[in-house]
This record gives C-alpha cells, sequence and structure tokens, in this order.
C-alpha cells in the first residue's frame, strides 16, 4: 500500500534569497533518490518558510521494485570452448553476475552472438533504505554559502535544529549533526507552538492551525492579494516587484498586510531615492497615484495576524521616518560637491588593478565615444554633448547616495548633473550610459546616451578579455554577459551602421595605447566575435526557425541590425512555401563554387553555352541592385533580388557539365559560380536550412 513521505529540515532564519534555491534542490535530490532507489511515488511537493525547508511526496511505494538486468557478456566464439563447454571467461561472467551457468543464453546483436545473463535482484523494503537515503541527501546538498557550526563536519545553509522524517504514520530514525528524526515541528516563533504531526499526509494542515502557511505558493497569493485589495480600497496603485515579493515571502510564515505614512516633506527628494530606501532597507512596497508619482504612504507585510496592526505600522513609520532623514541628509550633503572635485576622487579608486583607476577607465570611454561618434559621422553639437558625457559619466560613483544605494548610480547623476547646470542632452545621457542595466530595460533614448553606454561597456569587455577575464560557466564577476548583450540590443535598437569588428578594433586601439593589452589583439578579436555570437543569436524574435537564424549568422554578424532582418526577411520567405526551390539552387552552386581555386577572375570569353552566358549576365545585371539593397536595409528586397537567379541556375545546371576535363573551361566555370555563391553567402548559408 503506498503511503506519503515527509522530510523537513528545520533550521535557524535561512537568509530569503537562498531559500527557493534550498528547496528547489531538496526536491530534485529527493526525487532522484527514489527513482535510483527503484521506489515508486506519486507527485512530490516542496514546502518553505524562513526556518524550514520540506518535501512532500504522495503514493510512495512500501517496497522497492524487482530488478530484472539482462548483461551482455562476452562473444559465443570465446564463450565456449572446442568441446561446446563454457569457458573460463563464460565462467567468470557468470560468477560475477551472480547467476548459475545454467542460466547463461546466448542472443544476437549486430550478426553476433553473445552470451547473456538476467541478473535479478528482490527489492526490499522502502523503510530499510529511507534513513540512509535521507541522510546521504543532506549531506550532498550545497549552498551559495554554507556554514559549520559546533564540533560538526557538516557544512549547511543554516544550523539545522530539528527533523520531522515520516513515512505514513511511521517515524523515519535517522541523525545528522546530533538532532534526531521525529514528528515534533515548530509553529509560529510567536504565535504557534510546537505541534507533532501524526501523518505525513497531514503537514501542511497541522502548521496552518499553529500560524505558519508552509505552501510557497499559498503564502505569496496571500500576500499579492492583499496588498491588491488595500490598494484597490485606497485606491492606489502598487508595483510589486517580483524580486521583493519573492524576498517578503521568505521574510514571513503568516503573512498580514499593512500600511503607513510618512511625512510629506520627503517628497521633495527625487522619488527614486525614496523608493530605493524603502525597498532595499524596509522591504516596503511604495505606494503611487494614478499617474506614477510617489504618495506618502507605504505597504509592509507583517510576519503574524491582524492584532494591533496600528501600533505595528506607528514602529514601522518611525523606523522609515529615520531612513528617509538618512537619505535626505545624503541628497544635501552631495550637492555640495562640485562635478570636477567628485571627479579628481575618481582618480584614487581602482577599477581593477591591472586595468587602472575609474578615472583611467573615464578617460578610455571618452577616446571610444568620441571614435564611435566619428563612425556615425555625428553633428557637432552631438559630439560636443558625446565628450561633456562621456567625461562626467562616473562622477555620482563617489556620492554619498550612490555609496549608500550603489543601484541609484546614473539616476543620482542625471539629477545632481541637472542641478549643476550641465545641459539637459548630458544630463539625461548620464542616466542612459547604464542601460540597459538588465534583460528587458529599455535601451538610451538618445544617440548621446547610446553612443556612451556602448564606450563604458566594451571597454569593459574588451579590457577584461585583454587581461584574460573571460566569462566560464556561469562566472561572470565583472557582469560582461549583460553588457554584450547590452551592447548588441542597442545596436539593433536604433539601426547603428556600426560593425562589431570597428567597435572591438576601436576599443583594443585604446587599450593598446594605455600598454594593457596582455594578449594578442588577433586573438582577443576571435574571442570578442565568439563572444558576441550567443548575445547576437539571442535577440532574434521566436518567429524565426533555429535553422535560420544559423544560416544568416553564418552569413556573417558583423552587422547586429542586418543581420536579424536578413533572418526575419528569410522566415517569411520561407513560410511563403515556393521558396525551396530557390534554396536548393542556392545550395548546388555552393557546393560546387567549393571545387574552386582562389582565383576570382571570370574569362566569360571560354564559355561555350548560351545557359552560361545568360547565367553570368543575370548575375553581373543583378548584383548592384542586390547590393544596394543589402547596404540600405532592405532585407527582404535583397532576398527578391536574389531569387531572380533561381530559373537562370537551373537552366544552366540541366545545360551545362561543370566538372569537364578542359582545365581552363572548368576554373571558369568554378570561378562564375564562386562569385555567385560568395554573394548568396552574403545573405545566408542556405545549406543550414532544415526542410
Amino acid at each position: 500500500m503506498a503511503k506519503h513521505l515527509l522530510f523537513e529540515i528545520g533550521m535557524e532564519e535561512i537568509p530569503a534569497r537562498f531559500i527557493r534555491g534550498a528547496v528547489e534542490l531538496l526536491q530534485q535530490k529527493v526525487e532522484k533518490w527514489l527513482n535510483d532507489s527503484r521506489i515508486a511515488y506519486g507527485k512530490a511537493e516542496a514546502f518553505a518558510t524562513p526556518r524550514r525547508i520540506a518535501v512532500s511526496v504522495s503514493d510512495v511505494a512500501e517496497k522497492q521494485e524487482d530488478l530484472q538486468d539482462e548483461v551482455k557478456g562476452p562473444s559465443k566464439k570465446i564463450a565456449l570452448d572446442e568441446q561446446g563447454n563454457w569457458s573460463k571467461a563464460a565462467l567468470g561472467f557468470a560468477r560475477s553476475q551472480d547467476v548459475n551457468p545454467e542460466q547463461l543464453f546466448f542472443k544476437e546483436l549486430s550478426g553476433v552472438e553473445y552470451v547473456h545473463a538476467v541478473k535479478s535482484k528482490k527489492g526490499v523494503p522502502a523503510e530499510e533504505l529511507f534513513g540512509d537515503g535521507l541522510k546521504e541527501i543532506v549531506q550532498s546538498m550545497a549552498f551559495p554559502k554554507n556554514m559549520r557550526w559546533g564540533s560538526h563536519d557538516l557544512r549547511f545553509v543554516r544550523p539545522i535544529r530539528w527533523i520531522v522524517a515520516l513515512f505514513g504514520e511511521q517515524i523515519i530514525p535517522l541523525e545528522i549533526t546530533g538532532v534526531r528524526s521525529g514528528r515534533m515541528t515548530k509553529g509560529h516563533r510567536f504565535l504557534g507552538q510546537d505541534v507533532s504531526i501524526p501523518s505525513a499526509s497531514e503537514y501542511a494542515a497541522k502548521l496552518r492551525e499553529q500560524f505558519v502557511i508552509a505552501d510557497m505558493g499559498e503564502r505569496a497569493s496571500l500576500i499579492a492579494g492583499q496588498i491588491e485589495g488595500l490598494a484597490k480600497q485606497k485606491g492606489w496603485h502598487v508595483s510589486m516587484k517580483e524580486d521583493l515579493l519573492e524576498e517578503v515571502l521568505f521574510l514571513v510564515e503568516y503573512p498580514t498586510v499593512l500600511y503607513g505614512t510618512f511625512d510629506p516633506d520627503f517628497l521633495n527628494i527625487p522619488q527614486e531615492v525614496l523608493i530605493t530606501s524603502m525597498r532595499e532597507h524596509q522591504r516596503y512596497f511604495p505606494v503611487m497615484d494614478g499617474n506614477g508619482k510617489l504618495l506618502p504612504y507605504f505597504i509592509t507585510v507583517r510576519n503574524g495576524n491582524d492584532v494591533s496592526l496600528d501600533q505595528v505600522a506607528k514602529g514601522n513609520e518611525k523606523v522609515l521616518r529615520a531612513r528617509l532623514s538618512d537619505a535626505k541628509f545624503f541628497y544635501q550633503e552631495d550637492q555640495k560637491m562640485k562635478i570636477d572635485a567628485a571627479l579628481a576622487r575618481l582618480e584614487t579608486i581602482v577599477f581593477h588593478e591591472e586595468l587602472g583607476t575609474l578615472g583611467d577607465k573615464v578617460r578610455r570611454i571618452g577616446r571610444i565615444a568620441e571614435e564611435i561618434a566619428g563612425i556615425l559621422r555625428s553633428e557637432e553639437q552631438t559630439l560636443q554633448d558625446v565628450r561633456r558625457t562621456a567625461a562626467i559619466c562616473k562622477f555620482d560613483l563617489v556620492t554619498l547616495m550612490v555609496y549608500e544605494f550603489p543601484e541609484l548610480q546614473g539616476i543620482m547623476g542625471e539629477d545632481y548633473a541637472r542641478k549643476a547646470g550641465e545641459k539637459e542632452a548630458v544630463a539625461r545621457a548620464i542616466f542612459e550610459h547604464y542601460q540597459p542595466r538588465f534583460s528587458g530595460d529599455a535601451v538610451p533614448a538618445s544617440l548621446v546616451g547610446s553612443i556612451v553606454s556602448m564606450a563604458d561597456k566594451i571597454d569593459t569587455i574588451a579590457a577584461c578579455f585583454s587581461i584574460g577575464i573571460i566569462p566560464t560557466g556561469s562566472q561572470d564577476p565583472y557582469a560582461l554577459r549583460r553588457q554584450a548583450a547590452g551592447i548588441v540590443q542597442i545596436l539593433h535598437a536604433h539601426r547603428l551602421p556600426i560593425r562589431l569588428a570597428d567597435l572591438f578594433d576601436t576599443a583594443l586601439s585604446v587599450l593598446e595605447q594605455a600598454g594593457l593589452l596582455k594578449r594578442e589583439r588577433n586573438e582577443i578579436m576571435k574571442d570578442l566575435m565568439d563572444f558576441f555570437a550567443l548575445r547576437v543569436k539571442n535577440i532574434f524574435p521566436d518567429t524565426v526557425r533555429y535553422d535560420i537564424v544559423d544560416a544568416v549568422m553564418s552569413g556573417g554578424f558583423d552587422d547586429v541590425s542586418s543581420v536579424v532582418r536578413r533572418g526575419e526577411a528569410l522566415m517569411d520567405a520561407v513560410n511563403g512555401g515556393e521558396f525551396k526551390s530557390a534554396v536548393d539552387s542556392f545550395v548546388r552552386v555552393g557546393n560546387l563554387a567549393a571545387k574552386a581555386d582562389e582565383s576570382r577572375e571570370i574569362d566569360s570569353a571560354l564559355f561555350q553555352q548560351v545557359e552560361e552566358h545568360v547565367l553570368h549576365d543575370a548575375w553581373r545585371s543583378m548584383r548592384d541592385a542586390y547590393l544596394g539593397r543589402l547596404a540600405n536595409f532592405e532585407e527582404s528586397q535583397a532576398l527578391e533580388r536574389l531569387s531572380s537567379l533561381k530559373e537562370p541556375i537551373r537552366q544552366y545546371f540541366d545545360a551545362v557539365m561543370v566538372m569537364v576535363d578542359d582545365d581552363a573551361l572548368r576554373r571558369a566555370r568554378l570561378a562564375l559560380l564562386r562569385g555567385i555563391a560568395d554573394d548568396i553567402r552574403r545573405f545566408a548559408d542556405f545549406q543550414k536550412i532544415v526542410w
């Protein structure tokens, strides 16, 4: 008969940011262990609060499944001796599989007979396996940060204080760091009591009686529902950021939402400062009006019931008042600092021990940004704004406000620059040069912000690559992947005619002039192009198939905006249904062109058949228009021009033998195909399309 399995690890308060990963890891390990142990089960469900992670599994079999495994041994030639008896090799195989020789049999595989044995093993009661299995699971878990306590060797996210391990109504005996398993768990720290779990299936219900909502989904719904209800009642708009909601979820066991107020005089401070202070320091939800303007209220979540909420609100208001007073002080003090004084302080802050100070980085940003503006043939006013933005873009890093709240970098820079009398375009570009800050964030709206943003990001990436800091696996301490993705998004969003190779070359030249290149330049260029390839692939819309993406990427992705539009145009053509014959023609041209030598000279005087001249003339007559369409970002029209070669190519291959014995004629024909293939490949490698 199947039963419920419950395994709960009770601990001291776990950091909220670790809890979901910890409980998901526990669930994965329990499920894997059950599968590996041949124990059938139904559904596994995870539970977590600030003081516990738990897994409950329904319909767990009471006994392992019996094992019957067919094992292959030596071939028949080796398994039998000259008299037809079992050889030493066969007898050794039988012993290794713990079967009698009489149980061996032959089975043919790929035309050869091999001796086989059926290895059988009776399943044992599951309860005999649970203790060691669950203990091994705990000991194998790893977390972003581990700790040891007492004299124990186990490293865990927090010290273990209790363990509940039940199979149905039966306790599974095990002991970890001196803590023995049982059926006693702990209710809410202040509202509940210790509670005995009679059977594994009653876990969530018994905890709820003691003011613990163990179900993560239920607790999240309660929090969101209460916030939405309060906002609707008051006519407020509340932005429930996922990361804040997730953190609050794992700070409470029994959530009750309440609200408080703060002095409206604080609204004279930029609302981003107030919002950041509320979210980062207090885990409060800021309240807005219908226009997105901050109101002097906040919403918080209490870990408890609704008793004396007015007193709880007053306590939170008092704490917030102190926080906002600090923010107001920082804001006022920062405005006393001159921008030039702030820039001087950047000379004392190390960006990287091998790459100099933040002051050095700012100067590199300025040189790269000016080069980019030149490539774009920017107007003189734009160039001046770029120079000024690049020169002061990092000055706010030394302010008190950004020191306290690093996530306000750029936001405070824009505000302080505007108050210091900088031009609006410059002030705004200081904020924009950090964009996009994260996946889904907006790109800089202005050209000045876009140029300085790309300069900042490519300097960081190229500088790190130049000293051998290249992201591997999940390790990316300098967020190089995010910054590369940002550059690609900017190039695509604004259709900027800047090639990645030119961007890399500009950054590396500046680094080389500063004496910071520690590797061969060509090697760095290759690594950068490989690194950016995946970032470019990621910006294709979901409507473009993977094979289409591979095809146009093979045609070159140096021009980011162009490669995406080529992908979209090719996807539309493939979806049209009549494009396959054109692709077949292009592929056939490419296959034969690969046999051509390096010579690009086409001696059309050697052509002997009409179809050769027709194809040659058709290609030459469409070529300028085709390349012009590509240069003018008219990819769909360029593909139409290219497709006009379909019929001349078909007629050519129907009438012409390319690989003839006449060496000169063969080279002339291959040279023609080579020229056409090169132009075709400018659009895509059509061989990669899957039909």
